[in-house]
């Protein structure tokens, strides 16, 4: 093992699109993207993100995963020295017509968020039956 396989993934600030209402980064989670014969599925790493605090906005072609996270303080802490930040995810994908918008599902368990995109029947490979003669 080399000591470049050790390297941890490093947080990625996600670009500010506008003005926040609310202090504090946003990082784009880490996605990944899984395709079966019926669907696509996704899943997003949301550490620390509670159920209530996770946001799926689908705006025409346009799927936006966001969740907030509130520091990790106890009452009456202050910080003093601080190496792993947190802060809000946000992140934004476009969804083709290939995919069955009213059947897209969601589940969050241990700060992993899935999403499962189930393919539009024009887009499920399907087989052709031949026939003799």
């Amino acid at each position: 093992m080399t000591a470049k396989e050790l390297k941890p993934k490093v947080k990625e600030e996600a670009p500010a699109k506008a003005e926040r209402v609310r202090p504090g980064r946003v990082f784009l989670p880490n996605v990944d993207i899984f395709e079966t014969p019926e669907a696509l599925v996704l899943m997003a790493d949301l550490p620390g993100v509670p159920q209530d605090k996770v946001t799926l906005d689908l705006k025409e072609n346009q799927l936006t995963i966001s969740g907030e996270i509130s520091p990790p303080l106890g009452e009456g802490e202050s910080l003093i020295s601080q190496e792993y930040y947190t802060g809000d995810f946000y992140r934004e994908f476009q969804i083709g017509e290939l995919i069955d918008k009213d059947k897209i599902e969601a589940t969050i368990k241990d700060g992993v968020l899935r999403l499962y995109l189930p393919k539009a029947a024009k887009a499920k490979p399907r087989k052709i039956e031949v026939k003799v003669g």
